[in-house]
């Protein structure tokens, strides 16, 4: 999961083979076109056996949204300390 850096974060839950890759493109407005001309920071992941597995794992945290939010509140305050 990714948060932006602007004053109102929005997360993004996607899955790749090459985290450091994607979240480069995702800052340089060449990943997802809902990333695009944010500027993004990596504060959940997850590994999987099979791109299916991951799959399978993003869209159900994409559509639980208490759960997304549950992710995103325990990470950024760990982020914070």
């Amino acid at each position: 999961m990714l948060i932006s850096l602007s004053r109102k974060p929005v997360t993004y839950v996607g899955y790749t083979n090459n985290l450091k890759r994607r979240i480069t493109l995702h800052n340089m407005s060449k990943g997802a076109k809902f990333t695009r001309g944010r500027k993004w920071k990596l504060i959940y992941k997850e590994k999987h056996g099979s791109k299916k597995e991951a799959i399978s794992r993003e869209y159900y945290i994409k559509n639980n949204r208490t759960l997304r939010n549950k992710i995103k509140n325990e990470n950024l305050n760990i982020a914070t300390l």
